[in-house]
């Protein structure tokens, strides 16, 4: 018998609930609209695609929900796809949720705290690079904004190193003080801002001249990532209380409430400038405030959106190594990956492998992080939810009656628009397809060539 330790089931549903909200509220809802404003040209079709996010998120969590009770394993995709489709693409999932399920998340986060804090520190923002290398489609630059989110990266990652009970401690205080914000922004910017609903009504000449159709479909990407997160609960099943009753509540209340507040969110967004002047802005908050509550507002709002924005950085750094230790505890990963600190009982070398990744992917063009993070996750997500398909036949398999109702409706409102989305991906963005379609190569090459001959039976998992 191994003496090792391992994680403690010690996570509650506030807690679990609290993880889901920061992964999922971050950059995307901060930044996102400044970019689809010019891309979808109308303010009806711009709240259209923030609804259909919203409902493709949901059923996705209710899938994941019933997937969760039936493997309470930390690992999240990883688990299910190796369960069902075997080892090789449960590897790959955990391969490439390193790179563009956490890693680039963070690093996006953290570049976006930096364009909000910007608005005190102007040397912070993006536009403000000092060096820019490549071309602009997946180029490469530095300056003020690499550095801050990298060192923003780097207090987590160190903070993350001392146990889940301590960070969520901080997770919870900096999730609650993010849904005050923007519950009040919500509430004050209708109540006293000055806006115009006439806004929601003026459309602009497009910035693109991709078809309209085509154009929402790649926009989906940027709502997906905006939306990711939303299966938070699930890379942590092996440390929460009562999984079977505190994983599908934390994904089906995380996600809600996130549904609610962006919708809400857009409506300020819009009442508050139209969408000519959202267009190509990243800090789509900071301009809204402005507008709607003068330079003084804008000042508060920004540095309350940095916190928020630091508080989803800490929720990523927090999930991505449990997924790494549940893969290299079955074998599928680097073996460093499963020590588990003997005192702070947390999976540090993970953690440590994590940052430094986080760190240099902050010097990735942004945009094009966000349609590489996109593309992957909702590859990834996608086979998960399929999977439903093979489990659903086995005895003794428990059954959610909302993923039972109208079976097989919510898998496919999930799993038809995700294949929609990677099939005009492909054709639309070659150059981001053709970095996710490096990250999968070189994932099948280390499966193969370094770990396939070595790895043992999938024990939990």
């Amino acid at each position: 018998m191994s003496s090792s330790p391992s994680l403690l089931r010690q996570v509650g549903l506030y807690s679990a609930t609290a993880i889901v909200i920061s992964n999922m509220v971050g950059q995307g809802i901060f930044t996102t609209t400044g970019y689809l404003a010019g891309d979808l040209g109308d303010p009806k079709v711009v709240l259209a695609i923030w609804l259909v996010g919203a409902v493709f998120a949901l059923a996705g969590a209710f899938c994941y929900s019933e997937l969760g009770i039936n493997f309470p394993a930390s690992g999240g995709e990883y688990v299910y796809l190796t369960r069902a489709f075997g080892r090789t693409w449960g590897f790959m999932s955990g391969w490439t949720s390193f790179f563009a399920g956490f890693s680039a998340p963070i690093a996006a986060s953290a570049l976006a705290c930096s364009d909000y804090a910007g608005y005190f520190f102007p040397a912070l923002r993006q536009d403000h690079a000092w060096y820019r290398v490549g071309p602009a489609s997946f180029g490469l630059q530095f300056g003020g904004a690499q550095i801050a989110a990298a060192g923003l990266v780097l207090v987590f990652t160190l903070l993350n190193l001392f146990g889940v009970r301590f960070i969520s401690r901080i997770q919870n205080t900096l999730t609650s003080l993010k849904i005050v914000v923007i519950v009040v922004f919500i509430v004050l910017g209708i109540a006293i801002g000055h806006g115009s609903w006439s806004h929601l009504s003026q459309p602009m000449v497009r910035t693109t001249t991709t078809a309209l159709p085509a154009q929402f479909v790649i926009s989906l990407f940027w709502i997906y990532v905006a939306y990711s997160g939303w299966n938070a609960a699930a890379y942590i099943a092996e440390e929460l209380k009562r999984p079977e009753r505190t994983l599908p509540l934390a994904l089906t209340l995380g996600t809600g409430l996130v549904a609610a507040l962006y919708m809400l969110l857009n409506v300020v967004f819009l009442y508050a400038a139209p969408l000519k002047e959202m267009s190509g802005v990243q800090a789509v908050g900071s301009l809204a405030a402005q507008k709607l509550f003068g330079s003084e507002g804008a000042a508060l709002f920004s540095g309350l959106v940095a916190l928020s924005l630091a508080a989803t950085v800490n929720a990523m750094v927090t999930i991505g190594p449990r997924l790494y230790y549940a893969m290299a505890k079955n074998g599928a990963f680097i073996p460093a990956a499963a020590k588990v600190h003997p005192k702070w009982r947390t999976p540090v070398n993970a953690i440590l492998f994590q940052g430094a990744c986080a760190a240099l992917m902050t010097m990735v063009n942004f945009g094009s992080l966000i349609l590489y993070i996109g593309y992957l996750l909702n590859f990834f997500a996608v086979l998960a939810v399929i999977s439903l398909f093979r489990f659903r036949g086995r005895d003794g398999w428990r059954k959610l009656p909302v993923v039972s109702f109208a079976w097989p409706l919510v898998p496919l409102v999930f799993v038809l628009p995700g294949i929609w989305m990677t099939i005009y991906g492909m054709r639309l963005e070659p150059v981001i397809s053709a970095a996710a379609a490096v990250t999968l190569g070189s994932g099948a090459l280390f499966y193969h060539w370094k770990l396939r001959g070595g790895l043992p039976a999938v024990g939990g998992v």
